[in-house]
């Protein structure tokens, strides 16, 4: 075996004629133009879009190549070679389009969805499709002055996510705050019930700009919640999170007669101020709808107490905790 390797390395290296000399003729622009582009096209990175840019510069390389040795070599072997390695450049960069596609999102909005919410939680492109496409992949649109929901009309039957534009919230005429840009329109609403139970809303929202939103259906987006445990780690964290926004963003037009701030959007906040009892002075009285399952409770003012669905609100300064 040694000697046979011995063999085969001295046929290769001195089994053919040396050169007398070297050429000091160039081989054409066509080969330097290709073996640049080839050199260039080396550069690209591992991934689908680096692949994308190395298969990008390699087939006019190989184009090149192919064209000097059709004009200039004037030898079959080697255009025949490198129109080979042109052709499967050509289906690599056909497959690595498709793959990109597949991979890609439905339209500029939820890709621009993806990329401001979702991808600084770390959710992968797959599950953040899966969501979407519990919304059918539509993004819906409202008008200025086209109302979303009308206080004890509408019912609560979608969750909705506001992409652009702005939304007006508000009680019987009275405005109550703003919902913005990547935030829900009914986060509130929807945690108010549970899955087999109805509900109206308890306020109207009303398109003060032109909005893009997008909206998944009640019964649709609780069987994607009831299969993936990720998603739904997900979504409670997000509606946890918006409803605390919400808590913030209210104005200070609402006030009990001790001065705390209500919020009348929240199931576990909205109470009917009652009359207080004699002999507490100082004391606010209030009922619970929802979390508390409609029980009364009593608050000293300088004090904190628990109104529901985990929430504490201090009387001292007026927030929730």
């Amino acid at each position: 075996m040694s000697a046979d390797n011995s063999t085969l390395l001295e046929t290769v290296f001195y089994g053919h004629p040396p050169c007398d000399g070297w050429t000091n003729n160039t081989e054409g622009a066509f080969y330097h133009l290709g073996n640049t582009a080839l050199f260039l096209g080396y550069m690209g990175g591992s991934s689908a879009y680096g692949s994308l840019f190395i298969f990008g510069f390699m087939t006019p390389a190989f184009t090149c190549l192919a064209l000097w040795g059709w004009m200039t070599m004037c030898g079959v072997d080697v255009f025949t070679w490198n129109l080979l390695l042109l052709v499967a450049c050509m289906l690599q960069i056909c497959h690595l389009i498709y793959r990109l596609q597949q991979d890609g999102l439905a339209n500029e909005e939820l890709s621009a969805l993806y990329s401001a919410v979702y991808l600084p939680l770390d959710v992968p492109v797959q599950v953040f499709k899966d969501i979407v496409g519990a919304c059918e992949n539509k993004v819906l649109a409202l008008r200025v002055e086209e109302t979303y929901a009308v206080e004890g009309k509408t019912p609560i039957n979608q969750l909705s996510f506001l992409l652009s534009g702005r939304i007006r919230v508000s009680l019987e005429g009275q405005f109550l705050h703003y919902i913005f840009p990547l935030q829900f329109l009914d986060s509130p609403e929807w945690e108010s019930l549970r899955p087999n139970e109805e509900g109206n809303f308890q306020v109207t929202l009303t398109a003060e700009t032109d909005c893009h939103y997008i909206s998944w259906r009640r019964r649709r987006l609780y069987m994607l919640l009831s299969k993936e445990r990720y998603i739904t780690r997900l979504f409670s964290v997000m509606l946890g999170s918006d409803i605390a926004n919400k808590l913030y963003s209210l104005n200070d037009k609402l006030f009990a007669k001790s001065g705390v701030r209500l919020d009348i959007r929240l199931p576990s906040l909205y109470h009917v101020l009652a009359p207080s009892p004699p002999g507490s002075e100082g004391e606010i009285v209030f009922r619970v709808e929802g979390g508390e399952g409609g029980k009364r409770g009593v608050g000293f003012q300088d004090s904190c107490w628990v109104l529901g669905g985990g929430l504490w609100l201090c009387c001292h300064c007026n927030v929730c905790c």
